[in-house]
C-alpha cells in the first residue's frame, strides 16, 4: 500500500511540477528581468562630460561644477528637468555628486535619494503649476491630463510631461484588449451566442479556460483571460482596463503594468484552484481588478496630492462598477448550472486580483521612476506572492488527491 502511494506521488510530481511550476516560474523570472534592467550601462556622452570636471578620476564632482555643467548644457534638457537638476545641486549637503548619481539623473534614471534631495532642498521650484500652462497642443493636453490622473506630486507630473514621447505607445493593454474582443467574437460566432456564453454546452470544451480536471495544462492559468462569460462580462472588463490600464501604462511603462496585470491573472486562477477547487475560471477580472485596485488605493493614499477632477465621484463610480461585476460573478457561480455536475465559473479570481493590486500594485504605482529593488516593501510583498504561488502549485499537486474531492468530469 505504501509503495503504491509513493508511486502515485512520483507520477504526480512528474506530471504537474514539470509543467505548472516551470512555466509559471519562468514567466515570473522574465517579468522580473524586465522590471530590473541592468543599471550599469551609462551614456558615453555624459561620461565624457563628467571626466572633464573630474580630471583626477575621483568619481565625484562638486556641486559648483555640476551647476556649471548644467548651465552649459542646459539646452539639451527640458526646462522642467533643468529646474529639478539645479534644485538637486542646491540641496546637496555634502557639496559633491558621485558619478553614478550624475549618470542616473542625466539619463532620467532617478534614484530614491534624488527624490529625497528634491523634497528636502532649499531651492523652490517654479511656482507655476503644469495645469496653468497655456498654448498646449491637443497631444500635450492629453499627456498633462494623464499626468494629473495618475501622479500625486507636481514635480513628478512635470518630469513625466517633459519625458513622455509616446514611444513605445501603451501597446500591452491595447493588445490584450483587442485579443480578448477577438476571441469573444469568434466564440460568439461559433456558439451562436453572445450573452451568457458560459451557459452553452460546448463552452467548456475550449482549450483556453481553466478547468480543475485539466489543471496540469499550465497555459490555462493564463489563457483563461481570453474567455468571458458573456458580453456583459467582457464589456465591463474592457472598459475598466482601457480607462485605467492605458493611462497607467503611459506613465509607468509596459513592463511594470504588465507585471501587475499578469500577476493578478495568475493569482486569480491559483486562488480558485485553492479556495474553489471544483470550479472553472474565465475572464480577465483578475488582471483588471489588480490594476484598478492599485490605482484606487494609490489615490486614497495620496488624496491631497491627486489633482484629477471629480476624484470622489469617479472613485464611487469605479467601486460601483467593480461591485456590480463581482456581484454578477457571485450570482452566476451559485446559479444552477446548465451542464451539471460542473458549476459555473468561480468569482475567486476577482479577490486574487484585488490582493495583488493593493500589495505589489500599490508599491509600483507609488514609486514612479524609482528602482523597485530599493524598496523594502517591494521585496516583502514579492516574497509573499512567490510563496503563495509555490504553495498553490504544491496544493494543486497533492491536495486534490489527498482530499479525495469529487471533481466535475472533463469537458
Amino acid at each position: 500500500m505504501l509503495e503504491m502511494a509513493l508511486n502515485h506521488l512520483v507520477i504526480s510530481l512528474l506530471e504537474y511540477t514539470s509543467t505548472v511550476y516551470c512555466m509559471l516560474m519562468l514567466l515570473l523570472l522574465n517579468l522580473l528581468f524586465l522590471l530590473f534592467p541592468p543599471l550599469c550601462i551609462a551614456s558615453q556622452h555624459w561620461k565624457a562630460l563628467f571626466d572633464q570636471f573630474d580630471p583626477d578620476n575621483t568619481g565625484y564632482i562638486s556641486t559648483e561644477k555640476f551647476r556649471s555643467l548644467l548651465q552649459r548644457h542646459g539646452s539639451e534638457l527640458d526646462p522642467h528637468k533643468l529646474e529639478v537638476l539645479l534644485a538637486l545641486a542646491d540641496s546637496n549637503s555634502e557639496g559633491r555628486i558621485c558619478y553614478q548619481d550624475f549618470v542616473n539623473l542625466m539619463s532620467n534614471k532617478r534614484s530614491n535619494s534624488f527624490r529625497q534631495a528634491i523634497l528636502q532642498g532649499n531651492r523652490r521650484l517654479c511656482s507655476k503649476a503644469l495645469l496653468e500652462e497655456t498654448g498646449l497642443s491637443l497631444s500635450q493636453r492629453l499627456i498633462r491630463h494623464v499626468a494629473y490622473e495618475t501622479l500625486p506630486r507636481e514635480i513628478d507630473r512635470k518630469w513625466y510631461y517633459d519625458s513622455y514621447t509616446c514611444c513605445p505607445p501603451p501597446w500591452f493593454m491595447i493588445t490584450i484588449t483587442i485579443v480578448e474582443v477577438a476571441f469573444f467574437l469568434y466564440n460568439g460566432v461559433v456558439l451562436d451566442r453572445f450573452v451568457l456564453q458560459v451557459t452553452h454546452p460546448l463552452y467548456l470544451k475550449n482549450a483556453l479556460l481553466y478547468h480543475p480536471q485539466l489543471r496540469a495544462q499550465a497555459w490555462r492559468y493564463l489563457t483563461y483571460i481570453f474567455m468571458h462569460a458573456g458580453i456583459e462580462h467582457l464589456g465591463l472588463n474592457v472598459v475598466l482596463q482601457l480607462l485605467v490600464g492605458v493611462p497607467l501604462e503611459m506613465v509607468h511603462g509596459a513592463a511594470r503594468i504588465s507585471f501587475v496585470y499578469v500577476a493578478g491573472v495568475v493569482a486569480g486562477s491559483l486562488a480558485v484552484s485553492v479556495a474553489d477547487m471544483t470550479a472553472p475560471v474565465v475572464g480577465s477580472s483578475g488582471g483588471v481588478y489588480a490594476l484598478v485596485s492599485a490605482h484606487l488605493a494609490n489615490i486614497v493614499m495620496n488624496w491631497s496630492g491627486m489633482k484629477c477632477q471629480f476624484k470622489l465621484l469617479r472613485m464611487a463610480v469605479a467601486l460601483i462598477c467593480m461591485s456590480f461585476e463581482f456581484g454578477r460573478a457571485v450570482w452566476l457561480r451559485f446559479h444552477p448550472s446548465a451542464y451539471p455536475p460542473c458549476p459555473h465559473p468561480s468569482f475567486m479570481a476577482h479577490l486574487g486580483g484585488v490582493v495583488v493590486g493593493i500589495t505589489l500594485g500599490v508599491i509600483i504605482l507609488r514609486n514612479y521612476e524609482q528602482r523597485l529593488q530599493d524598496q523594502i516593501l517591494w521585496w516583502i510583498f514579492l516574497s509573499i506572492y512567490v510563496i503563495f504561488v509555490l504553495f498553490a502549485i504544491f496544493w494543486n499537486i497533492f491536495a486534490y488527491s489527498l482530499l479525495d474531492l469529487k471533481l466535475p468530469p472533463p469537458p
